[in-house]
């Protein structure tokens, strides 16, 4: 069972304990709990596995969350899940998916108008019932039916993140077949898109048979759904489908490209070839009769004189430009990052301590890290106020002069207040070295009220980058209403840069908005958000995004190091 799969259960659990209304505190150890493990950086597993270790060694995970953990590892099943399962319908878990919704709202729908799909949700909003209800209003109706079909589309798509540990997973039980010469996963996952809908996979090999029987046989499946001669399809117990496609050799890179996509991307490889008085399909190239390419991807392209495209860029935006302008930009690697510019400690909703993100950090090579922890506003965070965040700042001080080759950067996540301005003074924002500024409050504001009040924090000389800038979480809630033009001039006019939130469930900036920056000249810095030690290796999730907006090194500013990247801040501070 993947981290991932874990941590999805104890949120289910902390959702359905909130829509019992049961005591704050337990439903916060479950969600510490998901926390924790999803950010771990290697399997739950391995941990059970050593008999020098204990899952209460990470910080979250207390003696009775870690055991039921070793249990849901151990027989695939989670009791108190089970339990609270029996007890609310398992209908009701979509509505708990709806923005801005959440488990106390959708429970008081569930008490008072027996709504436990979303089917009857968009009825009583259309038919004026919900207003009715003590808490709820017109709007409260219009934003729900505004959001039901996320909920919707969240039953159907999967994180990046997870559906990466699931290949993981699948690769290793693939390689473990004799038979199998090659396996690759394809599709949406192969070009990093942030949801996955399915996972596709090719594989090379002299027995497909042999192959087929393998698959059958992982752990996880939950129904076969096709099988022939060289396909089989199943869906897993955690819901997503896999295909599989055993392919001849000479066929395998043309596969590859055409099961890759995208759609947009391979229609226009089909038109080039068309013009030539070619034909191009997962088989591979023909003149005629005649295979002229098709056992490598590079050899498909070439056919057609065209640079083998990274897969992150196949989405038919401007990738063939490029290649007809002599070259595709060399996109940034994760080895390219010298630092991560946000992230908690315990001093506000962190996991970790201060020294404890540094030496994580320095352990992954990095060579200097912002401690950004919330400002006052985010009080349910924890969040510091003037006096707090000078207190962390000295302490900050004393922790750098115990560090070697690392830098620690005095910073605050500062927050965009809902009337205007920012949550800290000027005086005090003068003294950090990074201050990022989000939104936090205020979302449901009109397009003009927020954008109003980024144009303005962009505007302060004391701001350095604005954070998650759309305020987004994949699957659960839309960004925010907000023109990104005026976000991007208000930037590049102010010398400031945009953060793209690495976070899993975030990635914000989206990869078309990175691709617009890098246009109006706004450096983007890739950041973690981490809350906790593991969290800090989610750059990677960002690094990815960055490669499907076209971003170089050149376009990150966090390539830099911090020298360099202070005078690059410097002026407009």
């Amino acid at each position: 069972m993947t981290n991932a799969e874990i941590a999805a259960r104890l949120e289910l659990v902390a959702d359905l304990l909130e829509f019992q209304g049961a005591n704050p505190f337990r439903i916060r150890a479950y969600r510490n709990g998901a926390r924790a493990i999803h950010d771990l950086a290697e399997p739950v597993e391995s941990v059970l596995a050593d008999p020098e270790r204990h899952l209460t060694d990470i910080q979250g995970i207390g003696k009775d969350l870690a055991q039921k953990v070793a249990d849901l590892v151990e027989t695939g099943r989670l009791a108190i899940l089970d339990e609270l399962l029996e007890e609310i319908p398992e209908s009701v878990l979509a509505i708990l998916r709806v923005p801005g919704l959440g488990p106390k709202k959708a429970a008081a729908l569930f008490r008072e108008l027996g709504i436990h799909t979303l089917d009857q949700l968009r009825v009583a909003c259309e038919t004026g019932q919900v207003r009715t209800l003590k808490g709820f209003a017109a709007k409260t109706e219009k934003a729900i039916l505004e959001n039901i079909d996320i909920a919707s589309e969240a039953d159907k798509r999967t994180y990046w993140a997870i559906a990466d540990e699931i290949v993981q997973k699948l690769l290793a039980h693939f390689r473990e077949c004799e038979s199998v010469e090659r396996i690759e996963a394809a599709g949406s996952y192969r070009r990093g898109k942030e949801t996955v809908g399915d996972l596709d996979f090719l594989a090379l090999a002299d027995d497909a048979t042999a192959v087929m029987d393998h698959f059958a046989a992982f752990p996880g499946i939950g129904k076969t759904l096709l099988r022939g001669d060289t396909k089989m399809s199943i869906r897993l117990e955690v819901g997503i489908q896999v295909d599989l496609r055993v392919v001849p050799a000479e066929s395998f890179g043309a596969a590859m490209q055409y099961f890759t996509g995208s759609q947009a991307h391979n229609v226009v490889l089909r038109g080039m070839a068309k013009a030539r008085g070619l034909k191009i399909n997962e088989y591979g190239v023909f003149r005629g009769d005649e295979q002229i390419a098709g056992d490598d991807e590079a050899g498909v392209y070439a056919a057609l004189d065209l640079p083998c495209f990274p897969p992150e860029l196949r989405e038919a935006r401007r990738e063939f430009d490029w290649a007809a302008a002599g070259g595709l930009p060399e996109l940034i690697e994760l080895k390219d990052l010298c630092g991560d510019l946000h992230c908690h400690s315990t001093w506000s909703d962190g996991m970790n301590t201060i020294e404890e993100m540094a030496a994580a950090a320095k352990a992954l090579g990095h060579s200097y890290l912002a401690i950004t922890d919330h400002s006052k506003r985010v009080a349910m965070a924890g969040g510091l106020d003037e006096d707090q965040l000078l207190r962390q700042w000295e302490e900050i001080d004393r922790i750098n002069e115990t560090l070697k080759g690392f830098r620690l950067l005095k910073g605050v996540e500062v927050d965009i207040l809902e009337g205007g301005g920012l949550d800290l003074g000027d005086d005090v924002l003068a003294q950090g070295d990074w201050i990022v500024a989000s939104v936090h409050y205020g979302q449901n504001q009109s397009r003009e009220r927020i954008t109003q009040r980024v144009v303005e924090a962009l505007e302060n000389p004391h701001v350095c980058a604005l954070g998650h800038p759309t305020g987004r979480l994949l699957n659960r809630r839309k960004p925010y209403e907000i023109d990104m033009e005026a976000v991007f001039r208000a930037a590049a006019d102010n010398g400031k840069l945009l953060e793209l939130n690495a976070h899993p469930k975030r990635l914000d900036l989206d990869d078309l908005a990175c691709a617009s920056a890098k246009h109006y000249g706004v450096p983007v810095v890739i950041s973690t958000d981490a809350h906790i030690i593991e969290g800090l290796s989610a750059l990677r999730y960002g690094v990815l995004q960055a490669r499907r907006g076209g971003l170089t090194k050149d376009d990150v500013a966090n390539t830099r190091t911090w020298p360099q990247l202070k005078k690059m801040i410097g002026g407009k501070r």
